[in-house]
């Protein structure tokens, strides 16, 4: 057998494929081949079965986990998503009717609804949050309480990239007197031995996987070169990056900190495995270790738009529901019943219900742009296709 050969067959993924999505193999098999130095997990749930379980590449193995950004925000996501459906949280109330303190700075009219789908204008904070503010977001929480938003509520939309976590922890904190990472852990991932962590335990770090920076392709490379050269904007802000020009894995938030992947920010610091993804997503709409978490009118409720358009921090174009974000004709992930969250790094995970789908995708190293990996996009589009020939 010829080393070209030996090199192939080393590069494709292993795992497994359901009979009718093996074009899905194919695909990610050609992103393998296509560039050396790529690595993903991919998971799939159709009709509660695990369809697709597949890993590439030299930088992640089965059993590996990751930091993911912000698609810890949808996993926080379907926290909140259950404390409306228990009647716990009303969307349509004053934040302030559950934290009092936030009414300060003209806010007292911002609704749950209007807070969790980026429109209250809460972004950020000056100076910017230390570590230990948002690793214990209850102090976070009151320099935020004490803010005035950065532009008037309802009259514009923008990823808060960073608050909208310790938004989520403080409002389950006020509701259920515990820590949205307690109500995950014993309510969500230890009934059903989810493979996503909001906390990391010290005992599965032998699994961890740092996460990679970029590796831009000349053009690529150009392209942000090109992009925003001051660090005072609304975005600066949004990011807790005021007057930085740190990336996301040098700045004091990186999940490649233990100290970060150990408490487990909402906003950022999940940890798990492609099939964690889809296995959490999965269990939000159907049978996948136990009853369904969320009914079908939650997930209406949750999963309808509720911003739509120029995002004000991002600068593209944007989809929001409540908390989760939706598919749109720049990131077409899934159909318009879908939901999920992407991260930084090209990662993205998602329930699809008018397909009965749930789909993890975890690449290495981080990709570019930044947000979903265009090559999970692609990936979750033929997903759609495989279904339709099945169903």
């Amino acid at each position: 057998m010829s080393n070209r050969v030996t090199d192939v067959r080393q590069r494709l993924s292993s795992g497994t494929t359901a009979r009718g999505f093996e074009p899905v193999r194919l695909q990610l098999d050609a992103y393998l081949l296509e560039n050396a130095a790529y690595s993903a997990q991919l998971a799939v749930y159709w009709k509660d079965e695990l369809v697709v379980n597949l890993v590439g590449g030299a930088d992640l193995e089965a059993d590996s986990v990751t930091g993911v950004f912000s698609v810890s925000k949808g996993v926080a996501g379907i926290v909140i998503a259950m404390l409306a459906q228990r009647g716990d949280l009303d969307l349509d109330a004053p934040v302030a009717t559950y934290w009092p303190e936030f009414e300060a700075g003209g806010k007292a009219s911002i609704t749950v609804r209007q807070l969790l789908s980026h429109q209250a204008g809460v972004v950020g904070v000056n100076p910017s949050f230390e570590r230990n503010e948002v690793l214990n977001s209850e102090v976070a929480a009151a320099r935020l309480a004490s803010t005035t938003p950065r532009w008037r509520p309802g009259s514009a939309f923008g990823y808060h990239g960073l608050t909208m976590g310790i938004f989520m922890e403080e409002l389950v904190r006020r509701i259920t007197n515990g820590s949205l990472q307690a109500f995950y852990e014993t309510e969500i991932r230890k009934p059903r031995k989810i493979d996503f962590y909001l906390g990391f335990p010290a005992a599965e770090e032998r699994r961890f996987r740092e996460l990679l920076p970029m590796k831009p392709t000349p053009a690529q490379q150009a392209a942000m070169d090109h992009g925003p050269t001051s660090n005072d904007t609304l975005a600066n802000l949004a990011f807790n990056s005021l007057y930085s020009s740190d990336l996301p894995l040098d700045n004091k938030l990186s999940p490649n900190l233990r100290e970060v992947r150990a408490v487990g920010p909402s906003a950022l610091g999940g940890i798990g495995s492609a099939r964690g993804l889809a296995t959490v997503y999965g269990a939000t709409i159907g049978n996948v270790g136990g009853p369904p978490l969320l009914d079908e009118s939650t997930i209406e409720q949750f999963g309808q738009q509720q911003s739509w358009g120029h995002d004000r921090i991002l600068n593209v174009d944007m989809c929001f529901g409540v908390v989760f974000m939706k598919p749109q004709p720049r990131m077409d992930f899934g159909s318009y019943l879908a939901f999920g969250h992407d991260g930084a790094g090209g990662a993205i995970g998602f329930a699809d219900p008018l397909y009965g789908t749930a789909f993890g995708y975890i690449p290495m190293p981080m990709q570019y742009p930044g947000g979903a990996d265009p090559k999970a996009v692609r990936l979750a589009q033929i997903v759609r296709s495989c279904v339709q020939l099945l169903a």
